[in-house]
């Protein structure tokens, strides 16, 4: 890969960055490792080109005006989540001569034996590898040879990649980066496809007994209520019903003089 190339120009902090961004500029900042933070923008097409190349491990030559391009790393990238524009940018400016640690891909190359004439599964267990080494020694990617799985026992470890002395792995070098499972026979789908059936059927018959234990529940409350309303309405041991007073009782109209009368003597 050649080199790449973006063009940025400092940033007047008094423009809104909402006004940038319709006039296609992205707002962006610089900084590194004893480099003083600087406000920039840069064209959204340009650098869209770039960031296509670079990703976030490949080094960037940025030019601010016309100074002397610096190699950068985009470090950050933020965008709008509904309509994806990029609202601002993160550069990290390196120091050539202090080691860096990033992910860099895998390239897988070659044709694999066992996967050509025994129509088995590539398994790509690991897709990119954490990496520590000078920035001029870091590589735009590493290759993985799939050739030698020949056969479905055969694997390839991070300690098989061919990865230079100067270069040190942040993993375990006994980890598998890739393999070759046998495809499936026709009784293992049968048996997966029974499976799937048989947990569709146990989803439905659970369904089925709470739907069957909450009526039942239904019932026994209401049940219950019956009898607690049933027992309330009892009366307790040794009560009687108590007659009505008199004096709730409408007079008649004949009485009522009678008692007027007893009243004067």
């Amino acid at each position: 890969m050649g080199a790449i190339n973006l063009t940025a120009q400092p940033r007047n902090l008094k423009k809104k960055p909402k006004t940038l961004r319709e006039e296609g500029l992205i707002p962006a900042v610089i900084y590194g490792d004893k480099v003083k933070s600087q406000s920039l923008k840069v064209n959204q097409y340009n650098f869209i080109q770039a960031y296509k190349k670079a990703g976030l491990s490949h080094f960037i030559d940025l030019a601010i005006d016309k100074s002397t391009p610096v190699k950068v790393l985009i470090h950050e990238v933020q965008k709008e989540p509904l309509t994806g524009n990029y609202l601002h940018v993160d550069f990290y400016q390196i120091r050539m001569d202090k080691e860096i640690t990033t992910e860099i891909p895998l390239k897988f190359t070659g044709q694999s034996k066992a996967v050509k004439e025994e129509e088995g599964i590539l398994i790509k267990n690991i897709t990119e590898l954490k990496i520590t080494c000078l920035p001029k020694d870091l590589p735009a990617s590493i290759e993985v040879d799939i050739s030698p799985l020949e056969t479905f026992e055969d694997d390839i470890h991070i300690k098989d990649l061919k990865i230079g002395k100067e270069i040190k792995v942040e993993a375990d070098l006994e980890e598998v980066v890739v393999t070759v499972t046998p495809p499936r026979s026709e009784e293992e789908l049968e048996a997966l496809e029974e499976e799937a059936e048989t947990d569709v059927d146990e989803v439905e018959v659970i369904s089925e007994k709470k739907e069957e234990e909450e009526g039942e529940e239904g019932k026994e409350d209401e049940e219950k209520e019956g009898k607690e309303g049933e027992e309330a309405a009892k009366p307790t041991p040794g009560e009687e019903k108590k007659p009505i007073p008199e004096t709730d009782q409408p007079t008649s109209s004949k009485e009522a003089p009678k008692a007027k009368e007893g009243k004067k003597k």
